[in-house]
């Protein structure tokens, strides 16, 4: 059976090395090398996928140096935002025939829960998000909570929906981050790893949505059916619904 070559850029970090464990494990794939940042990328050899699980400050110099070697490539590494996606769609349209993947978040779990969030979020005058991370996450709010508030914010847009009701006026800081009108709160707490509490309430009732990873093996099918993917789907795709068939 032909193996496809898989390089890890962060190979050395929590998520890196779950991910040289996941393509080891499956029948299909082989580790060609891996990488952490500033060492040599050639390191990778010759990588036909490199999973990115690096740091926001490094991903797109990484994304430059695989797309100019015709490199598919899936990232994890959060901190996209519309400006740097507008850049990897340039790149992307330069190279024809390479495939890139960014998700925000490769749990199957996490992926079915943005999708409920956003089936219940035509109901519910009422929304809000709370991301609670391990202290060493580099971005906050995580990029799956900002993926999850603008999957809301695009039901409650197509359901004429006014502003999430809200009063405050003295808020200091407390009512946490807005995205596309939906409020995040972000914990960062020792011990936890990735969760997230999606929160909608009408008159008498509330309704909560919640998904909780504690293990980072919980991406990794999900990180291994995204290498598949690229190989076989040239273009910029966004999130695993496309993988998942969702």
């Amino acid at each position: 059976m032909r193996k496809i070559r898989v390089g890890i850029f962060g190979v050395s970090g929590k998520m890196g090395s779950e991910v040289v464990r996941a393509v080891n494990r499956a029948d299909d794939m082989t580790t060609s090398g891996g990488i952490d940042i500033n060492e040599d990328r050639s390191k990778i050899g010759r990588a036909e996928v490199v999973v990115d699980f690096t740091h926001p400050d490094s991903v797109m110099d990484n994304i430059r140096w695989c797309l100019e070697r015709d490199i598919n490539m899936v990232i994890g590494t959060t901190g996209f935002n519309d400006e740097r996606l507008a850049e990897v769609r340039e790149l992307v349209e330069q190279h024809p025939g390479v495939g890139v993947l960014i998700a925000s978040n490769f749990s199957i779990g996490a992926v079915l829960m943005m999708k409920f969030a956003a089936m219940a979020a035509p109901f519910y005058p009422s929304a809000e998000i709370i991301e609670l991370h391990h202290p060493n996450k580099a971005d906050a709010p995580s990029g799956t909570s900002a993926t999850t508030a603008r999957r809301i914010a695009a039901a409650r847009a197509e359901a004429n929906l006014d502003p999430v009701p809200d009063a405050t006026v003295h808020d200091a800081g407390a009512r946490g981050a807005v995205v596309d009108g939906i409020h995040i709160h972000g914990l960062r707490i020792q011990g936890l790893v990735a969760h997230q509490e999606v929160l909608f309430g009408e008159t008498g009732e509330t309704l909560t949505i919640r998904h909780d990873s504690f293990d980072r093996v919980s991406f990794m099918p999900g990180v291994v059916e995204a290498i598949r993917y690229v190989m076989e789907h040239p273009g910029l795709t966004l999130e695993m619904e496309d993988v998942l068939g969702l």
